[in-house]
Protein backbone atom coordinates (compact mmCIF):
# COMPACT_ATOMS: atom_id res chain seq x y z
CA UNK A 1 0.00 0.00 0.00
CA UNK A 2 3.01 2.49 -0.42
CA UNK A 3 2.10 5.56 -2.28
CA UNK A 4 4.75 6.61 -3.75
CA UNK A 5 3.28 10.01 -5.59
CA UNK A 6 4.74 13.50 -4.55
CA UNK A 7 4.28 14.69 -0.90
CA UNK A 8 4.11 18.16 0.13
CA UNK A 9 7.16 18.02 2.12
CA UNK A 10 8.88 17.69 -1.01
CA UNK A 11 8.54 21.19 -1.80
CA UNK A 12 10.36 22.76 1.45
CA UNK A 13 13.64 22.50 0.57
CA UNK A 14 16.57 23.76 2.24
CA UNK A 15 16.15 27.43 0.56
CA UNK A 16 12.09 27.61 0.98
CA UNK A 17 13.03 26.97 4.49
CA UNK A 18 15.32 29.61 5.22
CA UNK A 19 13.84 32.54 2.62
CA UNK A 20 10.70 31.76 4.83
CA UNK A 21 12.49 32.81 7.83
CA UNK A 22 13.93 35.43 6.08
CA UNK A 23 11.17 36.87 5.11
CA UNK A 24 9.70 37.56 8.16
CA UNK A 25 12.51 39.80 8.84
CA UNK A 26 15.31 37.65 10.12
CA UNK A 27 18.56 37.26 9.10
CA UNK A 28 20.05 33.63 8.80
CA UNK A 29 23.38 32.57 8.40
CA UNK A 30 23.28 29.18 6.40
CA UNK A 31 23.02 26.76 9.44
CA UNK A 32 19.76 24.44 8.95
CA UNK A 33 19.89 21.70 11.05
CA UNK A 34 16.72 18.79 10.80
CA UNK A 35 14.88 18.00 14.11
CA UNK A 36 12.99 15.03 15.30
CA UNK A 37 9.34 15.07 14.41
CA UNK A 38 7.12 13.15 11.90
CA UNK A 39 4.03 15.30 11.99
CA UNK A 40 5.12 18.09 11.48
CA UNK A 41 9.02 19.63 9.98
CA UNK A 42 10.90 21.22 12.19
CA UNK A 43 14.12 22.61 12.11
CA UNK A 44 16.87 24.63 13.81
CA UNK A 45 17.72 28.01 12.34
CA UNK A 46 21.36 29.84 12.49
CA UNK A 47 20.49 33.42 12.80
CA UNK A 48 23.25 36.24 12.78
CA UNK A 49 24.47 38.28 15.38
CA UNK A 50 21.76 35.96 17.68
CA UNK A 51 20.66 32.88 19.12
CA UNK A 52 19.66 29.95 17.00
CA UNK A 53 15.43 29.52 16.39
CA UNK A 54 13.14 26.64 15.95
CA UNK A 55 10.69 26.41 12.99
CA UNK A 56 8.03 24.40 12.56
CA UNK A 57 6.39 24.43 9.39
CA UNK A 58 2.79 22.72 10.08
CA UNK A 59 2.07 19.95 8.03
CA UNK A 60 -0.18 20.86 5.17
CA UNK A 61 -4.08 19.75 5.64
CA UNK A 62 -3.80 18.85 9.44
CA UNK A 63 -5.25 22.05 11.34
CA UNK A 64 -6.75 24.74 10.10
CA UNK A 65 -5.38 28.14 10.71
CA UNK A 66 -8.06 28.73 13.13
CA UNK A 67 -6.92 25.48 15.04
CA UNK A 68 -3.28 26.92 14.94
CA UNK A 69 -3.68 29.99 16.23
CA UNK A 70 -5.88 28.77 19.23
CA UNK A 71 -2.82 26.72 20.18
CA UNK A 72 -0.72 29.63 19.83
CA UNK A 73 -3.57 31.86 22.22
CA UNK A 74 -3.67 29.22 24.86
CA UNK A 75 0.71 29.13 24.93
CA UNK A 76 0.20 32.73 25.50
CA UNK A 77 -1.99 32.75 28.67
CA UNK A 78 -0.06 30.01 30.16
CA UNK A 79 3.36 31.94 29.64
CA UNK A 80 1.41 34.69 31.00
CA UNK A 81 0.29 32.95 34.40
CA UNK A 82 4.13 31.74 34.70
CA UNK A 83 3.79 28.18 33.27
CA UNK A 84 7.28 27.00 31.97
CA UNK A 85 6.02 26.32 28.42
CA UNK A 86 8.42 26.73 25.55
CA UNK A 87 5.51 29.48 23.30
CA UNK A 88 6.06 30.47 20.10
CA UNK A 89 7.64 33.65 19.31
CA UNK A 90 5.73 36.74 17.78
CA UNK A 91 7.70 38.27 14.90
CA UNK A 92 8.41 41.52 13.63
CA UNK A 93 5.57 41.57 11.77
CA UNK A 94 3.15 41.13 15.24
CA UNK A 95 2.10 38.11 14.18
CA UNK A 96 2.78 34.45 15.60
CA UNK A 97 1.93 32.65 12.41
CA UNK A 98 3.22 32.94 9.04
CA UNK A 99 2.99 31.58 5.67
CA UNK A 100 5.42 30.51 2.84
CA UNK A 101 3.68 29.13 0.16
CA UNK A 102 1.44 26.34 0.61
CA UNK A 103 3.31 26.12 4.56
CA UNK A 104 2.55 27.94 7.62
CA UNK A 105 4.95 28.22 10.31
CA UNK A 106 5.90 29.22 13.48
CA UNK A 107 8.77 29.77 15.35
CA UNK A 108 10.48 29.51 18.80
CA UNK A 109 13.31 30.08 20.63
CA UNK A 110 15.95 27.43 20.97
CA UNK A 111 15.79 26.06 24.55
CA UNK A 112 18.22 23.01 25.17
CA UNK A 113 17.53 19.97 28.04
CA UNK A 114 16.65 16.59 28.06
CA UNK A 115 13.62 14.46 29.22
CA UNK A 116 12.48 13.95 32.97
CA UNK A 117 12.84 11.05 34.98
CA UNK A 118 9.50 10.80 35.93
CA UNK A 119 9.98 7.70 38.33
CA UNK A 120 11.34 10.38 40.07
CA UNK A 121 9.10 11.39 43.11
CA UNK A 122 10.20 15.04 43.39
CA UNK A 123 10.15 15.53 39.47
CA UNK A 124 6.22 13.75 39.57
CA UNK A 125 5.28 16.36 42.67
CA UNK A 126 6.48 19.54 40.37
CA UNK A 127 4.74 18.27 37.04
CA UNK A 128 1.95 18.07 39.09
CA UNK A 129 2.05 21.40 39.98
CA UNK A 130 2.50 22.98 36.66
CA UNK A 131 -0.28 20.86 35.62
CA UNK A 132 -2.83 22.03 37.95
CA UNK A 133 -1.81 25.22 37.09
CA UNK A 134 -1.89 24.66 33.62
CA UNK A 135 -5.58 22.90 33.93
CA UNK A 136 -6.05 26.13 35.67
CA UNK A 137 -5.64 28.22 32.94
CA UNK A 138 -7.01 25.74 30.94
CA UNK A 139 -10.50 25.90 32.64
CA UNK A 140 -11.05 29.85 32.31
CA UNK A 141 -12.34 29.85 28.76
CA UNK A 142 -12.98 26.90 26.18
CA UNK A 143 -11.76 26.10 22.70
CA UNK A 144 -13.83 27.10 19.82
CA UNK A 145 -11.87 25.56 17.06
CA UNK A 146 -9.52 22.10 17.94
CA UNK A 147 -11.05 18.80 18.55
CA UNK A 148 -12.12 17.43 21.22
CA UNK A 149 -11.50 14.11 22.66
CA UNK A 150 -14.25 11.65 22.30
CA UNK A 151 -12.66 8.14 22.93
CA UNK A 152 -15.21 6.07 22.07
CA UNK A 153 -15.90 7.53 18.61
CA UNK A 154 -11.86 7.74 18.35
CA UNK A 155 -11.49 3.99 18.89
CA UNK A 156 -14.52 3.08 16.53
CA UNK A 157 -13.40 5.46 13.72
CA UNK A 158 -9.97 4.71 13.63
CA UNK A 159 -10.26 0.97 14.16
CA UNK A 160 -13.04 0.77 11.28
CA UNK A 161 -10.33 3.08 8.98
CA UNK A 162 -7.64 0.50 9.31
CA UNK A 163 -10.20 -2.74 8.74
CA UNK A 164 -11.41 -0.71 6.08
CA UNK A 165 -8.36 0.44 4.43
CA UNK A 166 -7.00 -3.52 4.41
CA UNK A 167 -4.13 -2.29 6.31
CA UNK A 168 -4.51 -5.69 8.48
CA UNK A 169 -3.72 -8.88 6.66
CA UNK A 170 -6.18 -11.14 6.00
CA UNK A 171 -5.62 -13.95 8.40
CA UNK A 172 -5.80 -11.75 11.13
CA UNK A 173 -8.99 -9.70 10.61
CA UNK A 174 -10.88 -12.27 12.14
CA UNK A 175 -9.01 -11.85 15.68
CA UNK A 176 -9.21 -7.87 15.00
CA UNK A 177 -12.80 -7.83 14.07
CA UNK A 178 -13.73 -10.18 17.17
CA UNK A 179 -11.64 -8.28 19.86
CA UNK A 180 -12.61 -4.93 18.57
CA UNK A 181 -16.35 -4.54 19.62
CA UNK A 182 -14.99 -6.36 22.96
CA UNK A 183 -12.71 -3.46 23.68
CA UNK A 184 -15.46 -0.79 22.71
CA UNK A 185 -17.73 -2.51 25.18
CA UNK A 186 -15.79 -2.44 28.24
CA UNK A 187 -13.94 1.04 27.54
CA UNK A 188 -17.71 2.27 27.31
CA UNK A 189 -18.63 0.83 30.82
CA UNK A 190 -15.35 2.24 32.19
CA UNK A 191 -16.69 5.45 30.76
CA UNK A 192 -19.95 5.08 32.63
CA UNK A 193 -18.38 3.79 35.79
CA UNK A 194 -16.77 7.25 35.93
CA UNK A 195 -19.23 9.10 35.55
CA UNK A 196 -19.56 13.04 34.29
CA UNK A 197 -16.57 14.38 34.29
CA UNK A 198 -15.30 18.14 33.75
CA UNK A 199 -13.44 18.66 30.74
CA UNK A 200 -11.43 21.81 29.90
CA UNK A 201 -8.41 22.55 27.75
CA UNK A 202 -5.67 20.34 27.77
CA UNK A 203 -1.79 20.19 26.76
CA UNK A 204 -3.06 16.95 25.26
CA UNK A 205 0.18 15.02 24.53
CA UNK A 206 1.82 15.35 27.75
CA UNK A 207 4.46 12.59 27.90
CA UNK A 208 8.39 12.77 29.13
CA UNK A 209 9.34 13.41 25.30
CA UNK A 210 7.61 16.79 25.53
CA UNK A 211 9.18 18.12 28.83
CA UNK A 212 12.87 19.36 29.21
CA UNK A 213 14.96 19.83 32.09
CA UNK A 214 17.60 22.07 32.27
CA UNK A 215 19.48 23.31 35.10
CA UNK A 216 16.65 21.80 37.82
CA UNK A 217 14.04 23.99 35.30
CA UNK A 218 11.00 21.76 33.49
CA UNK A 219 9.94 23.39 30.65
CA UNK A 220 6.51 21.80 28.57
CA UNK A 221 6.85 21.84 24.87
CA UNK A 222 4.68 21.20 21.74
CA UNK A 223 0.77 22.30 22.97
CA UNK A 224 0.22 20.41 18.82
CA UNK A 225 -2.41 18.46 20.24
CA UNK A 226 -3.79 20.54 22.41
CA UNK A 227 -7.11 19.46 22.66
CA UNK A 228 -10.44 19.49 24.92
CA UNK A 229 -10.62 16.48 27.56
CA UNK A 230 -10.57 15.15 31.30
CA UNK A 231 -7.78 16.31 33.03
CA UNK A 232 -6.58 12.52 33.56
CA UNK A 233 -5.53 13.08 29.69
CA UNK A 234 -2.53 15.03 31.33
CA UNK A 235 -1.89 12.89 34.15
CA UNK A 236 -1.36 9.62 32.49
CA UNK A 237 1.07 9.04 30.00
CA UNK A 238 3.93 10.36 32.89
CA UNK A 239 2.76 7.04 34.52
CA UNK A 240 5.17 3.78 33.37
CA UNK A 241 6.12 0.54 35.35
CA UNK A 242 3.91 -1.83 37.11
CA UNK A 243 0.34 -1.03 38.60
CA UNK A 244 2.32 -0.47 42.26
CA UNK A 245 4.42 2.19 40.87
CA UNK A 246 2.10 4.04 38.69
CA UNK A 247 -0.31 4.30 41.88
CA UNK A 248 2.64 5.67 43.67
CA UNK A 249 3.64 8.09 41.16
CA UNK A 250 -0.09 9.05 40.46
CA UNK A 251 -0.19 9.94 44.26
CA UNK A 252 2.70 12.24 43.80
CA UNK A 253 1.54 13.92 41.05
CA UNK A 254 -1.73 14.59 42.55
CA UNK A 255 0.01 15.94 45.69
CA UNK A 256 1.82 18.12 43.23
CA UNK A 257 -1.52 18.91 41.20
CA UNK A 258 -4.05 19.41 44.60
CA UNK A 259 -1.89 22.06 45.39
CA UNK A 260 -3.78 24.53 43.28
CA UNK A 261 -6.54 22.40 41.96
CA UNK A 262 -9.28 19.40 42.81
CA UNK A 263 -8.63 16.43 41.29
CA UNK A 264 -11.47 14.18 40.76
CA UNK A 265 -10.46 10.92 41.35
CA UNK A 266 -12.75 8.44 39.56
CA UNK A 267 -11.10 9.92 36.17
CA UNK A 268 -8.69 7.09 37.05
CA UNK A 269 -11.10 5.17 35.64
CA UNK A 270 -10.29 6.71 32.03
CA UNK A 271 -6.60 5.47 32.26
CA UNK A 272 -7.19 2.50 30.47
CA UNK A 273 -9.82 4.14 27.61
CA UNK A 274 -7.31 6.26 27.19
CA UNK A 275 -4.22 4.04 26.54
CA UNK A 276 -6.64 1.22 24.62
CA UNK A 277 -7.76 4.91 22.33
CA UNK A 278 -3.88 5.63 22.17
CA UNK A 279 -2.97 1.91 21.35
CA UNK A 280 -5.57 2.13 17.69
CA UNK A 281 -4.74 5.70 17.18
CA UNK A 282 -1.50 5.65 16.61
CA UNK A 283 -1.35 2.72 14.04
CA UNK A 284 -4.17 4.82 12.08
CA UNK A 285 -1.90 7.50 12.30
CA UNK A 286 0.95 5.64 10.49
CA UNK A 287 -1.35 4.05 8.21
CA UNK A 288 -2.68 8.01 7.34
CA UNK A 289 0.52 9.44 7.08
CA UNK A 290 1.92 6.69 4.58
CA UNK A 291 1.79 8.94 1.65
CA UNK A 292 5.08 10.70 3.61
CA UNK A 293 8.28 9.33 2.21
CA UNK A 294 9.32 9.76 5.97
CA UNK A 295 6.89 6.88 7.41
CA UNK A 296 8.05 4.13 5.46
CA UNK A 297 11.78 5.19 5.68
CA UNK A 298 11.36 5.29 9.71
CA UNK A 299 8.50 3.11 10.42
CA UNK A 300 9.02 -0.23 7.92
CA UNK A 301 7.90 -2.61 9.91
CA UNK A 302 4.61 -0.95 9.79
CA UNK A 303 3.22 -3.12 7.08
CA UNK A 304 4.48 -6.47 8.01
CA UNK A 305 2.31 -9.03 9.70
CA UNK A 306 4.91 -9.30 12.88
CA UNK A 307 3.71 -5.77 13.50
CA UNK A 308 -0.25 -6.43 13.36
CA UNK A 309 0.08 -10.14 15.31
CA UNK A 310 2.12 -7.79 18.00
CA UNK A 311 -0.53 -5.39 18.43
CA UNK A 312 -3.90 -7.96 18.84
CA UNK A 313 -1.88 -9.44 20.93
CA UNK A 314 -1.14 -5.57 22.71
CA UNK A 315 -4.67 -5.17 22.25
CA UNK A 316 -5.71 -8.67 24.05
CA UNK A 317 -3.28 -7.64 27.08
CA UNK A 318 -5.08 -4.06 26.94
CA UNK A 319 -8.43 -5.77 27.03
CA UNK A 320 -7.67 -7.75 30.16
CA UNK A 321 -6.74 -4.59 31.81
CA UNK A 322 -9.68 -2.80 31.01
CA UNK A 323 -11.77 -5.72 32.92
CA UNK A 324 -9.12 -5.77 35.63
CA UNK A 325 -9.38 -3.22 38.67
CA UNK A 326 -8.30 0.76 38.62
CA UNK A 327 -5.30 1.78 39.28
CA UNK A 328 -5.19 1.90 43.01
CA UNK A 329 -3.63 4.87 45.60
CA UNK A 330 -1.71 4.12 48.20
CA UNK A 331 -2.39 5.30 51.79
CA UNK A 332 -5.17 8.41 51.89
CA UNK A 333 -5.49 8.17 48.45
Amino acid sequence: MTNDSAHPYDDLTPDQILDAVEAEGFVVNGRLFALNSYENRVYQIGIEDGPSLIAKFYRPGRWSEAQILEEHQFSAELVAADIPLVAPLTMPGGHTLARHGDFRFALFPQRGGQAPDTSTPDTLYRLGQWLGRLHNVGAQRPFEHRQRLDLLAGISEYSRFLADGDWIPRDLRPAWDSLIPDLIDQCARLIDDAGEVTTLRLHGDCHAGNLLVRDEQILLVDLDDCRTGPAIQDLWLLLNGEDHERGNQFAELLEGYEMFRDFNRRERLLIEPLRCYRQIAHSAWLAKRWDDPAFPRFFPWFQQPRYWSDQILALREQLAALQGPPLSLPGQY
